[in-house]
């Protein structure tokens, strides 16, 4: 079960943090790009084939109509489509907000200068199917897509076993504007949309999870195509102070840890009593989850319950991990605001649990983790814009221009860029 420690936090322990998806499995590097390879060359029919060995069936139809969908969908829960549709509400909210736009600048010289925005052309998105089925993440890719103009968006979601798709993954592609559905997963649907097939688009850039196969072809095929990041195991950390709730705290951590053997659940607190309430609870409640076994190897592996010297050690660690969700229950959690420097998102205070952020309040879930929060940030409408920038001199201008420019490409070597200004002379 999760170790209690109360001498603050060990090298070695952030170690094999850091070490959980470091190590790559040759054998499946070499099947996705068998299949890669084979999906390039042959098209439909290798998609055809790999969907038939790995998924059992060949749907009768690869690509869903809208009419299609609609009827697919009564049959989920009314309460399933209203709670989607205030979700997407909160979400299409948030990111409508980080839209930017073209700008255009003129000076007394007329030298003319600008960076135009636009969105992408067309934005594949990988939604996983079967158990792990998730159409909140369908949600969180396409809704920023469509804010950010995006031309045309392609959904590839694996068919289950009898051949048809998830009707709650289709009604969240309804809601949130996807504008074609292929029922096609694995490895082999990324290959389709990052070279495209006889049926399905080539797409300039991939989102979305999946599986170690989906994720090691994105891997491979980035450069091919876009895609949004290299996501590693589910991770959070919670500070909390001794004004937090041991229930909370460990209902918290268990969110997490349900999602995989190799999901990372850390709670630092300056308070004992607050620790060991808080491993209590963990046995209390874990018996009641579906996922017990799931949760009980990620916090035995991977889980911790530290008592800390202060929250400023506490802070200082979530700094050093970078997490994916940091969680800050405290008596004032926003005077934490300034002082956390890396994290895919911030949680603040005892009623702004994780999946508050992973269903519902409008911020984006799919987010940087394995520490690159350091220098990624979460998907967004930036995600799926592209910029160009553009320059208008008059003769005068460029003649006042003139002599630097030759000096620096000179300097550089480069004669002939210092002849494309002399021969305007």
């Amino acid at each position: 079960m999760i170790q209690l420690v109360r001498k603050g936090v060990s090298r070695d322990f952030i170690s094999r943090l850091k070490q959980r998806n470091e190590e790559t499995d040759r054998a499946v590097e070499s099947a996705v790009s068998e299949i890669i390879e084979n999906v390039r060359r042959h098209g439909d029919d290798a998609v055809r084939g790999y969907t038939l060995k790995f998924d059992g069936s060949q749907p009768e139809k690869t690509e869903i109509s809208a009419a299609e969908m609609k009827d697919l969908i009564n049959r989920c829960e009314p309460e399933f489509l209203s709670a989607l549709a205030r979700a997407a509400e909160n979400i299409r909210d948030f990111h409508s907000r980080q839209k930017q736009q073209s700008w255009f600048q003129t000076d007394e010289s007329g030298v003319m200068m600008g960076q135009r925005i636009r969105g992408l052309s067309k934005v594949g998105i990988y939604v996983p199917g079967g158990t792990a089925a998730y159409p909140s993440s369908v949600l969180m890719n396409a809704i920023p897509a469509k804010i950010a103009g995006v031309k045309e968006i392609i959904m590839v979601t694996p068919p289950g076993k009898d051949g048809k798709p998830n009707p709650d993954i289709l009604a969240a592609a309804l809601t949130a504007g996807v504008d074609r559905v292929f029922l096609v997963g694995g490895a082999q649907a990324v290959a389709a949309l990052a070279f495209g097939t006889e049926t399905i688009p080539k797409v300039d850039k991939i989102v979305g999870p999946g599986n170690i196969y989906v994720a090691t072809a994105k891997k491979q095929l980035y450069g091919t195509v876009d895609i949004d990041m290299i996501a590693g195991p589910s991770e959070i950390l919670i500070i909390a102070d001794e004004t937090a709730r041991p229930e909370f705290l460990a209902a918290d951590l268990m969110s997490q840890a349900e999602h995989d053997v190799l999901a990372s659940a850390i709670l630092l607190t300056t308070s004992e009593k607050i620790a060991e309430q808080t491993v209590a609870q963990i046995d209390r409640q874990l018996p009641k989850l579906s996922r017990r076994e799931i949760i009980s190897k990620s916090l035995d592996r991977f889980g911790a319950v530290v008592v800390c010297e202060s929250m400023e050690e506490a802070v200082s660690f979530a700094n050093e991990l970078a997490p994916e969700h940091l969680e800050v229950c405290a008596a004032n959690p926003m005077e934490y605001i300034g002082k956390i420097d890396n994290a895919g998102s911030v949680f603040l205070g005892n009623y702004s649990p994780e999946p508050l952020g992973d269903y519902f309040a409008g911020p984006n879930h799919v987010l940087p983790t394995s520490g690159t929060a350091r220098f990624f940030s979460p998907l967004s409408v930036d995600s799926f814009i592209k910029k160009s920038s553009f320059i208008y001199y008059t003769e005068d201008a460029l003649k006042s221009a003139q002599k630097d420019i030759i000096q620096l490409a000179e300097a550089e070597g480069l004669t002939a860029h210092a002849n494309s200004i002399k021969v305007r002379r």
